[in-house]
């Protein structure tokens, strides 16, 4: 692998269209993409550059000096979701700000003809070098994710659900695996315990049932959206009572949803959860709820394959 100065004969491959990025609930219209939070993107790339380089990078000093520059392809390897550049971007600007990343895409995009150059990144051989796994470990893992989610919205076109997320991140990564699931076209649920009640099982085993649950929290805690776990068509009636915001039907049968659905009415949100793979996805969505949230979008995704190559 040999770094150059002068390595940039080599013509970029054209820019890929933007993807029309489908709105909540499976509707055709584009969306603009939330970007991630700077503060979280700056705190994971320098914990993540850190890992790597608390000894420094004997390799990449014992072969270049500080002179030498290099071009580099940023490649896509197999069919998927492109999410993660502005992490890329941050990494080798952590390293060193004469780095230029130059993207031919833009996150939220599609690829299908593979391998794609995705972007073409000049400067110091070494910055690139030492920030080179860390930027592909992050886009990989991010890209995995929108990937899966676009998947995953694609099952439940027609069905007039919307595609959610869950708290079943990587730890450290939250903020910035759900932004993947925007790129795919999903929505996002709870960012963090505050911003939303949700009583789930163990809530309900504690505090002695739906309806004390709700009187307790209706008297302690703060004016928001309100929404309770059911496993039974009691629950649901249960929760009805108590004037919730939203249902989530845990773990139903697609016989016991559809009962669901129609007995919740218009009087509250519905989301379904537990048990849903993409295989049954849109059965789910064809029950009539108005939400299906899904861990499997962070939780179980596959990294994309994705590569740096030296411009010789």
């Amino acid at each position: 692998m040999t770094a150059s100065s002068a390595a940039g004969d080599r013509a970029p491959s054209p820019a890929l269209p933007p993807a029309a990025v489908p709105a909540p609930g499976g509707g055709g219209a584009a969306r603009r993409i939330a970007p991630p939070d700077p503060e979280a993107v700056a705190r994971v790339v320098s914990s993540a550059l850190a890992e790597d380089l608390s000894l420094g990078d004997p390799t990449t000093d014992g072969l270049f000096g500080p002179a030498t520059t290099a071009t580099v392809w940023l490649l896509v390897k197999e069919p998927g979701i492109v999410a993660g550049l502005p992490l890329v971007a941050a990494v080798f600007a952590a390293l060193d700000p004469a780095v230029v990343v130059d993207a031919a895409v833009a996150d939220g995009d599609r690829v299908d003809t593979v391998p794609m150059e995705i972007a073409r990144i000049t400067g110091p051989a070494r910055a690139i070098l030492r920030g080179e796994r860390t930027a592909l470990n992050l886009l990989g893992r991010l890209s995995g994710i929108a990937t899966l989610t676009a998947r995953c919205v694609a099952a439940l076109e027609g069905t007039g659900a919307t595609l959610l997320d869950t708290r079943k991140t990587t730890p450290g990564l939250r903020n910035l695996e759900k932004y993947a699931v925007r790129c795919g076209g999903g929505t996002n649920h709870r960012m963090n315990l505050g911003e939303a009640l949700l009583v789930k099982d163990n809530h309900l085993r504690l505090a002695g049932g739906i309806g004390p649950a709700v009187a307790l929290l209706r008297k302690n805690a703060p004016p928001l959206r309100l929404e309770i776990e059911a496993e039974t068509l009691d629950d649901v009636r249960a929760a009805l009572d108590g004037g919730v915001t939203r249902i989530m039907f845990d773990n139903m049968s697609l016989d016991q949803m559809r009962a669901a659905v129609a007995l919740v009415g218009s009087r509250a949100e519905t989301e379904a959860s537990g048990g849903i793979t993409l295989d049954n996805l849109h059965a789910v969505g064809e029950t009539g709820v108005d939400f299906v949230s899904l861990g499997a979008l962070t939780h179980s995704a596959r990294t994309l394959d994705v590569s740096m190559e030296v411009v010789l």
